[in-house]
C-alpha cells in the first residue's frame, strides 16, 4: 500500500477582518495555510480527498472489493463529520460516473430544492426590497432539501459492489471515538467567517468550549448524534433521512430558528429526487472534455473558456507567464458574462446549451479577445431573440468539497459536495450541519421588467458553479479526474487546471500548486503571498483592474501517466491521497 497523508504546515494567514456586507469577494473560507504537495502513484486504485480520514474511509472500501460508488458513500459519509464547514449528508453535491465496463459516463444531480411553498419573495422584505444576505442565509430560511445522499444511493445502487450497510462503519466509530480537531477546522470556527455559528445552541454546544472559544487543535471532538444518525441511514437507507426520524428532526431544527423560520417541510423531504442527467462534453484538440449540466453552471462556463481559448497557440505560452494569464481572464470575462444571464435550472427555464457551445458562436466570441488588452466589462452574447433575460447578480460563496476515485475496475467518480456558506445555515440536526443553498438564488425575481433565469420558484435548484470534470482522450479512455471548492471562483479554477493539463508538460499536481489568476468579469484577482503577485505591473499595463487576495481553492484529481494513475491534491487545504 502507498500512502500520503497530508499535513497543514507554514504559517497561518488569519481572515482580515469582519465586515458585515457582503459581497462576491468574500472567500467561501479563509485561508488556513499550505502545506507541501506530493504526487501518489497507483496501479490499480485511488482516493484523494479533502480530509486524510475521508480519503482513509474510502480507501479502505476499495481495499474491501468496493466500487468507486461505494467509496463515494463512505467518503462523504466521514466528511460530514471531520469536513462540516464544508459538506456534509445536510447538503447537495453534482457526481460525474465513469462506468468503465459499459464506456458510459453518468452525470447524478443531488442538488438542493427550493420548498414547494417558497416562491420568488422568499427573500423579499415587507418593504419590497431584498434583504441583507447575512440576515437571509443564517437560520431556516435557507435551507434547501439536501440532495446528497439521494445522490449517494441512486449512484450505489447502480454501481455497488458491496453491501449499502456496511459504508458507513468507520465514519460511525470515528465519530463515536472521536476524531482530533484539525488546525483548520480550528482556524475556520475561530476566524468568524460565518459570523451566525454558535446563535443556535447545537453548533454552539458542538464547536465552541463552555466558555464560548473555538474547540482548540487536538481536540477530540466527538458526535455520538451523528453516529446514531449514520446508523439509522446504513440499517435503512435514505429512506431513515427523506421519511423517518431524520427528517423529524431536520424540519424540527428549521422551525426552531425563530429569528429567521424557514419554509422546509417534511413533504419536501419525501418527495425529494436525485436526477441521473446527461453529462455535456466537447473536444478540445485531441481530447473529449466533459462536465455537468444545469443546474450547476461550471460545466457550460467552465467548457466556453476552454474552447474560446482553442484557436490560440498556448503550448507556446509559459503558464505563469502574463501572455496566457490574460488570454485566459478574457475568456472568463466572456464566459461569466454568459453565465449572468443564461445560467439556471434547466427543468425551470430555457437554458441554452447548446447554442453557448456552439462552433460558430465560440468562433465569434472567441474574435473579441484581444491578446495586448483587457476588454473591461463583457456583455452577453445574443444565443437567440426569444431569450430576454436580465443579468444574475445573486452572491454564491459555497463552502465545498472535492473527491475523486478510481477503482480497481477503471469506473471513476468525480464528486464535488456543498452545504453552500461556511458551517451553512449554522442548524444542526442529527449531529450534521444544513445548508444555506436557497441563498444561491437570485433575491430579486426580474430587473428592469425582464425574468431573472435563476429566481426562485418551488422545487427549483439554484444556480451553482460546481464543476466535476474528467476528460478522455482519442480512444475514449478515461484520462483525468478533477474539481475543486472556491464558490464562483470554481470555474476560474477547473478550467485553468483542466487546459494546463492539455496543453502544457506540468504535471497535474504542479498545476494545482501554481499561483491562482482570477477574473470572474470583474476585477483581476492575483493569488496574495504568490508569484503571482509579480504580474501586477504589466496586467495593468494593458487595462486590467488589480485586486490581490487570498484564493483558496481545493483542488483534488488524478490523471493516467504511463498506465498508472497519478494524485494531485491542493496545498492550500489539508486533502490526502491513498491508492495502491
Amino acid at each position: 500500500m502507498m500512502i500520503f497523508r497530508a499535513v497543514i504546515l507554514g504559517t497561518i494567514i488569519l481572515f482580515s477582518g469582519a465586515a458585515i456586507a457582503v459581497n462576491e469577494d468574500l472567500a467561501p473560507e479563509s485561508a488556513t495555510g499550505i502545506q507541501p504537495g506530493q504526487q501518489l502513484q497507483a496501479q490499480q486504485q485511488l482516493v484523494v480527498s479533502a480530509h486524510p480520514l475521508a480519503t482513509a474511509a474510502g480507501y479502505e472500501v476499495l481495499q474491501q472489493g468496493g466500487s468507486a460508488a461505494d467509496a463515494a458513500v463512505a467518503i462523504q459519509a466521514m466528511l460530514t463529520l471531520v469536513e462540516p464547514q464544508s459538506s456534509g449528508i445536510g447538503g447537495g453535491a453534482f457526481m460525474l460516473y465513469w462506468d468503465n465496463s459499459k464506456q458510459q459516463l453518468k452525470a447524478y444531480d443531488g442538488r438542493e430544492t427550493a420548498p414547494a411553498s417558497a416562491d420568488e419573495n422568499l427573500f423579499m422584505q415587507q418593504d419590497g426590497k431584498p434583504m441583507s444576505w447575512w440576515d437571509a442565509m443564517v437560520g431556516g430560511r435557507s435551507v434547501g432539501t439536501p440532495g446528497v445522499l439521494a445522490l449517494l444511493e441512486l449512484s450505489q445502487q447502480q454501481h455497488g459492489k458491496l453491501a449499502w450497510s456496511t459504508l458507513f462503519n468507520s465514519t460511525i466509530e470515528q465519530a463515536t471515538q472521536g476524531f482530533s480537531v484539525s488546525p483548520r477546522l480550528h482556524q475556520l470556527i475561530s476566524s468568524k467567517l460565518n459570523p451566525g455559528l454558535g446563535r443556535y445552541p447545537s453548533a454552539r454546544n458542538y464547536f465552541f468550549t463552555p466558555s464560548g472559544h473555538a474547540i482548540p487543535v487536538g481536540h477530540l471532538l466527538k458526535n455520538q448524534q451523528l453516529a446514531n444518525s449514520m446508523k439509522l441511514i446504513a440499517n435503512n437507507g435514505s429512506e431513515a433521512f427523506y421519511r423517518g426520524p431524520l427528517a423529524q428532526q431536520i424540519i424540527a431544527a428549521v422551525a426552531a430558528a425563530k429569528d429567521n423560520p424557514g419554509k422546509l417541510a417534511l413533504t419536501d423531504l419525501a418527495n425529494y429526487k436525485a436526477i441521473e442527467r446527461q453529462a455535456i462534453c466537447q473536444p478540445f484538440r485531441e481530447y473529449r472534455v466533459c462536465g455537468f449540466p444545469p443546474p450547476t453552471s461550471g460545466g457550460v462556463t467552465t467548457l466556453q473558456i476552454i474552447k474560446l481559448l482553442e484557436r490560440f497557440q498556448l503550448e507556446q505560452l509559459a503558464p505563469e507567464s502574463v501572455e496566457l494569464n490574460h488570454l485566459f481572464t478574457q475568456a472568463a470575462r466572456l464566459a461569466y458574462a454568459d453565465r449572468a444571464r443564461y445560467l439556471a435550472d434547466s427543468d425551470f427555464v430555457d437554458v441554452p446549451v447548446q447554442a453557448l457551445l456552439q462552433q460558430n458562436y465560440i468562433k465569434q466570441r472567441s474574435q473579441l479577445i484581444d491578446p495586448a488588452k483587457d476588454m473591461a466589462k463583457a456583455i452577453p452574447g445574443e444565443v437567440s431573440p426569444l431569450l430576454s433575460r436580465a443579468d444574475d447578480r445573486s452572491p454564491e460563496l459555497p463552502s465545498t468539497s472535492h473527491f475523486v476515485v478510481v477503482d480497481q475496475w477503471g469506473d471513476a467518480v468525480s464528486i464535488t459536495s456543498s452545504i453552500e456558506m461556511a458551517f451553512g445555515s449554522t442548524l444542526m440536526a442529527g449531529g450534521f450541519l444544513l445548508n444555506n443553498q436557497l441563498t444561491d438564488f437570485s433575491f430579486i425575481a426580474e430587473q428592469d421588467g425582464k425574468p431573472i433565469a435563476n429566481r426562485v420558484q418551488p422545487g427549483k435548484r439554484p444556480r451553482s458553479s460546481m464543476s466535476p470534470f474528467m476528460i478522455f482522450d482519442q480512444q475514449d479512455k478515461l484520462v483525468a479526474a478533477m474539481g475543486s471548492p472556491g464558490g464562483s471562483r470554481i470555474i476560474n479554477y477547473v478550467a485553468k487546471s483542466l487546459l494546463l493539463s492539455m496543453t502544457s508538460d506540468l504535471s497535474l499536481q504542479q498545476i494545482f500548486a501554481l499561483p491562482h489568476i482570477v477574473n470572474r468579469n470583474g476585477t483581476t484577482e492575483l493569488e496574495q503571498g504568490t508569484k503571482a503577485e509579480e504580474l501586477s505591473p504589466a496586467l495593468q499595463a494593458i487595462g486590467h483592474e488589480i485586486k490581490v487576495r487570498d484564493l483558496n481553492s481545493g483542488l483534488h484529481g488524478f490523471e493516467k501517466v504511463e498506465g498508472a494513475w497519478h494524485s494531485a491534491v491542493d496545498p492550500r487545504r489539508e486533502g490526502a491521497a491513498m491508492g495502491d
